[in-house]
């Protein structure tokens, strides 16, 4: 059998309100609004490419960063770059993140989002 054509189009994460989610994201990256309904809401980044999508889920668990065993651990995370990383750091304050405890490298910051989901920002150094 020949491979389908299969194109990963989206990150789906799960929030107890996915408008709520949604608006921190659209504050932290500038990206425009898809879909708004009360169980599904999304964004799209300028130029197309793989979007955010969130969706209602009213028992969500916030994984524990760094997870330890029988911890609710992170499925996945966004890795986002930036050309300076202390400027980032604060605009995702003041966005709503918070910067996790723990931070494994220095050109890395993990950062917390409203409804902890781990993200980072780490500096490319190929875009200074």
């Amino acid at each position: 059998m020949d491979r389908p054509n299969l194109r990963p189009n989206g990150m789906v994460l799960d929030a107890p309100d996915p408008g709520a989610l949604r608006d921190f994201y659209e504050r932290l990256l500038g990206w425009e609004r898809g879909a708004d309904e009360p169980t599904w809401a999304t964004l799209r980044p300028p130029g197309g490419g793989i979007g955010l999508s969130f969706q209602l889920e009213p028992d969500h668990v916030p994984p524990v960063w760094p997870a330890g065993a029988g911890e609710q651990q992170m499925q996945v995370h966004l890795d986002v770059a930036v050309r300076d990383l202390p400027a980032a750091v604060a605009w995702a304050e003041q966005q709503g993140a918070k910067v996790a405890a723990f931070q494994p490298q220095d050109d890395v910051r993990v950062m917390i989002d409203p409804v902890g989901h781990p993200f980072c920002l780490w500096l490319d150094e190929d875009e200074n």
